[in-house]
């Protein structure tokens, strides 16, 4: 399983861009860090909200990826976060949680955490589906 994952993830542009890693894949569960960097920042030099959005769905998008049969892809359909509070933090972490896979729709959650892994930066809610590879 963690083979297929993280060869689908080697093919993300964004995730090389941002200097991404995928870290642990288990059934139903992914994890993706992120370390900081000036070029990953908005105005006020924390982690843009673009940033925060984009490994969370990632690590929702794989955690549903693994609940998928091995002839198929993931693709997002819609995902809805919540930004807590400022991503102030040498590193992001985003976990990916499967809560219901269908047969076409997974529902996943997402969380997005400081690099204590403590403090909560967001939240998501999102719906991946299941395609032809």
């Amino acid at each position: 399983m963690y083979e297929r994952i993280q060869k689908s993830f080697d093919q993300q542009g964004l995730m090389k861009t941002l200097g991404a890693q995928l870290t642990e894949v288990e059934k139903g569960r992914v994890k993706i860090i992120c370390g900081f960097s000036e070029g990953l920042t908005q105005q006020h030099g924390f982690f843009h909200a673009g940033v925060t959005s984009s490994i969370a769905d990632s690590a929702c998008g794989y955690a549903a990826l693994t609940m998928m049969p091995e002839n198929t892809e993931v693709l997002s359909v819609e995902f809805k976060i919540n930004l807590l509070k400022p991503a102030h933090t040498n590193q992001l972490i985003a976990i990916g949680k499967v809560l219901q896979a269908g047969k076409k729709l997974t529902i996943c959650e997402g969380y997005v955490y400081d690099s204590s892994e403590e403090k909560l930066i967001a939240k998501m809610t999102a719906t991946m589906i299941s395609v032809p590879q």
